[in-house]
């Protein structure tokens, strides 16, 4: 995807010298209720300060990126994730004495409206931190306006290694970014070929037929996959990097078939329904797992009328898998304020990332960003999807979360149906996150 399309063009930002470099800012004016371009959300805090000793002090202002926080499930969890976040830190005193309030940007999935959001967090909200941003397309034009206003972002979405990578080229322009989760493109694909490893004899897959939809977000993953799937035992059928506009797999998936693959191994975003659609309810002659974003969704095996029954998918963090003494009760408290439903994995994400601020903050005892960049690259902290640590500056992915068995790893589940006619995530991969006779289940009609 070209540049342009990424918006990097003139976005409205404002041209007083001051306002772009985000001097007193802090004197602006704060507010929840946002501008006519932002977002509302019920339960944020609508005082404009609060009294510390006989002092009065303006709240810490989270600012949250999110695409269609009313409609889509990435953003809509983001949002109640780190409102989550921002909630039990007013219950436990707040950060450094101070309230914690937040404001959310609506992206609109939109690369240029994510800039504008941006821009009125920091320069009219005052946002001390923001966080979010869940799309490529989004972040990567945005690292120009961190780097610009100075101020941390801690991305919840987006696995793009480009943002790292911005970083080790010029340190101290970039080195506000950092990305609390998902591990990055690099890593995630590394998990993928980890799970294979492991578990190709336990699911029978001899070999499969490596699928990706055509989006810059596969870039980095389809040149790990071509270096590192030679080094396994799993034979390669077939490669194909299809279209973005596919809708329809038929034959893609007649190619597999007549390849002998035991399975298609896919990496998909926006084309993800299509292709479950094209498989389960065809029974087509081969298993199914990957990447798969959609599948991510808890309410998916009901939104799909069942489509994605056996089909293997990547996670962060799922209700159902103890992955850390917090992931579990972090779910239930989303559950309960949401009305039973359960976070997507940026919720997850979106509220360790507040957390992990607020963990620097107290350490480094300031809110000033270029003063946060070290206590933030020395953190070690329990969060729902893992240990968070983040790579050093001079590591080949500077300011990443940091993929491990005993840092933050993803886990692998598989949509199974249970007694009562439900889908439930099953988790299959590391053991040590399956519960007790969770295993994978071969499609019925093979």
């Amino acid at each position: 995807m070209d540049d342009d399309d990424h918006g990097r063009g003139n976005v409205g930002s404002p041209t007083d010298d001051d306002q772009r470099r985000g001097l007193d800012r802090r004197q602006m004016l704060k507010t929840t209720a946002g501008s006519a371009a932002g977002l509302s959300i019920a339960g944020c805090l609508e005082t404009a300060g609060s009294i510390v000793g006989d002092d009065e002090v303006e709240p810490v202002t989270i600012g949250v990126l999110a695409p269609d926080p009313g409609s889509d499930s990435t953003g809509r969890s983001i949002v109640q994730g780190a409102q989550i976040a921002v909630n039990e830190l007013n219950d436990d005193g707040g950060i450094l004495g101070r309230d914690v309030e937040m404001v959310v940007g609506d992206t609109n999935s939109s690369p240029l409206e994510a800039r504008r959001q941006y821009q009125r967090l920091v320069l009219e909200e005052g946002a001390d931190v923001t966080v979010g941003i869940s799309t490529t397309e989004a972040l990567v034009p945005l690292m120009e306006d961190i780097a610009e206003q100075e101020t941390i972002h801690l991305t919840a979405g987006s696995a793009t290694t480009t943002a790292s990578q911005n970083v080790a080229d010029d340190y101290e322009k970039y080195k506000y970014h950092f990305r609390v989760g998902p591990v990055n493109g690099t890593n995630l694909a590394q998990a993928q070929i980890d799970f294979l490893t492991d578990k190709s004899d336990d699911l029978g897959w001899d070999s499969v037929a490596v699928l990706a939809e055509d989006y810059a977000w596969t870039d980095g993953l389809w040149a790990f996959y071509q270096s590192q799937f030679p080094e396994t035992d799993i034979d390669v059928e077939m490669w194909e990097r299809y279209p973005p506009a596919t809708d329809d797999f038929s034959d893609i998936y007649t190619e597999i078939e007549e390849s002998g693959a035991d399975a298609a191994f896919i990496s998909t975003a926006h084309t993800g329904t299509a292709a479950l659609q094209d498989w389960r309810p065809e029974e087509r002659e081969f298993e199914f797992g990957g990447i798969h974003v959609p599948m991510q969704l808890p309410s998916y095996y009901e939104a799909t009328n069942g489509a994605c029954e056996y089909a293997a998918g990547y996670a962060s963090a799922t209700a159902t898998a103890q992955i850390t003494s917090k992931t579990q009760g972090f779910a239930k408290k989303y559950q309960n304020e949401n009305g039973g439903t359960s976070p997507v994995y940026t919720g997850y994400i979106a509220f360790d990332a507040i957390k992990v601020f607020a963990d620097a903050a107290e350490r480094g005892e300031t809110l000033e960003s270029e003063q946060l960049v070290t206590p933030l690259e020395e953190t070690s902290f329990e969060g729902t999807t893992g240990n968070i640590e983040f790579h050093g500056q001079n590591d080949e992915h500077p300011h990443d979360v940091i993929y491990g068995e005993d840092k933050v790893h993803p886990v692998y589940f598989q949509w199974q149906e249970n007694d009562a006619g439900e889908g439930e995530q099953t988790v299959i991969w590391p053991e040590q996150h399956a519960a007790e006779g969770d295993e994978y289940e071969t499609p019925d009609w093979l």
